[in-house]
């Protein structure tokens, strides 16, 4: 029985607006000196950061059939997409509608026994993310990948000698030259692809106007936390007070949000409030997800001094003149040494300016508190600070708000609570 060819397969996907114009790029290298034996690139219009992962994995083990048609493979898949990754090996199941399709076409390309899957960091997977841009930048333009035209293994190969592996066995040249050749006569076999769905209504909006291309935005959907024991009696609930944990009603709220996050398939980091409730929230989808929670300590709930415990009736009757002025300014704490919605709101706006900057490009799920989630959303439209009274947020709601690069939020979402019914 002859012996299985080794290969490897790196894909990726993105969109940027997710869902919005979308690509995806795929390679395939020999593992013993890291050779590019082909290359796989589409524009493939609107679509989510997911559907175009799983594109860039149909498209690389359907280049590995081609390549070797009556020759036994054994590929390991290398891909910085834990949702593809854990739903291909069979530990995670497949919810959303437009994944089982696509997830059954991948699976019908090779035997399942030939193919095995593996998670990496997006740093390891520089070729394929670089194909995916080429893509959606073709796709930008109005046209479709050009595989003479791409420099993706060029740049892979050159970092691959500056930095991260051993150069390839012959000069980077040759490799480089090698590779090209492989990309025309892929190119050539190719059959013509259908024109790009591009136009206006895939160009990403901000405002009324059309933008330029500013790429994916970092996008932060923000989830309040599950119940705890003092939410249903509407007690102040701060960061001055004691730390409550989910109620049992809380945690069944949290698995509610792990599994719509799980079925979505966008976050891609999770950021929680250092309080408890939070935290304990945010692990409940961690754990689904398989990914880490990240604390930043200015997404906690404001600091409501005296008032921490207490109804709203019960703050009327003991400090009514201190709420009566909380109410009426911005700047006035609560009793006690609390914290006032200016000093809320300064906190919370340098935690989302680090955010930002830190997760260009990334969708991440960032669970925090009432007043943290206003502030946001008061910000990017612009509202006064009275604003905040006129919003209501559930108990493990979802609202959405997207940065993009020339400094424009966009409001997606507020208070979604769909996933708990």
């Amino acid at each position: 029985m002859p012996v299985p060819r080794r290969l490897v397969v790196e894909a990726d996907g993105g969109s940027r607006g997710n869902p919005g114009p979308a690509g995806y790029g795929a390679v395939v290298l020999d593992p013993l000196d890291t050779a590019t034996l082909a290359e796989a690139a589409e524009y493939i219009g609107v679509a989510t950061n997911n559907v175009a992962e799983y594109r860039g994995l149909i498209a690389g083990l359907k280049a590995v059939r081609d390549l070797f048609p009556d020759t036994p493979v054994q590929v390991r898949v290398r891909m910085d997409s834990k949702l593809v990754v854990e739903q291909m090996s069979g530990r995670w199941k497949i919810k959303h509608p437009d994944m089982k399709p696509l997830a059954e076409e991948a699976a019908r390309i090779l035997p399942a026994s030939s193919v095995t899957y593996e998670w990496i960091p997006r740093a390891e997977n520089k070729h394929a993310d670089r194909l995916a841009n080429e893509a959606m930048d073709a796709g930008g333009r109005g046209e479709q990948w050009d595989p003479g035209a791409s420099t993706a293994d060029v740049e892979t190969t050159r970092t691959r000698v500056l930095h991260e592996e051993q150069p390839p066995s012959g000069p980077p040249g040759d490799a480089v030259a090698g590779a090209a050749k492989v990309r025309a006569a892929l190119a050539a076999a190719r059959p013509a692809t259908a024109a790009p769905q591009a136009g206006p209504a895939e160009t990403p909006q901000v405002g009324w106007g059309t933008a330029p291309d500013l790429g994916a935005p970092a996008t932060f959907l923000l989830l309040r936390h599950g119940e705890t024991a003092l939410t249903p009696e509407k007690r102040f609930s701060g960061s001055g007070g004691g730390d409550p944990e989910l109620s049992a009603t809380g945690r069944r709220q949290a698995a509610c949000a792990a599994e719509a996050f799980a079925a979505r398939g966008t976050v891609q980091e999770i950021v929680s409030s250092p309080l408890r409730r939070c935290r304990e929230t945010a692990e409940a989808v961690a754990g689904r997800l398989g990914l880490e929670v990240r604390v930043e300590d200015g997404l906690r709930e404001t600091d409501f001094g005296l008032w921490e415990g207490l109804t709203f009736a019960e703050v009327r009757e003991r400090h009514g003149a201190d709420l009566t002025a909380w109410l009426a300014s911005p700047d006035v704490a609560p009793t006690g040494g609390g914290e006032s919605f200016a000093e809320v709101a300064e906190r919370v706006s340098a935690a989302r300016d680090r955010l930002i900057v830190r997760y260009a490009g990334r969708t991440v799920l960032l669970v925090t508190h009432v007043t943290p989630i206003k502030t946001l959303v008061r910000l990017a439209l612009g509202a006064p600070p009275e604003s905040l009274y006129r919003m209501e947020l559930s108990p493990a709601s979802v609202s959405t708000v997207a940065y993009y690069a020339d400094g424009n939020p966009s409001l997606r979402l507020l208070n979604d609570t769909s996933h708990l019914r």
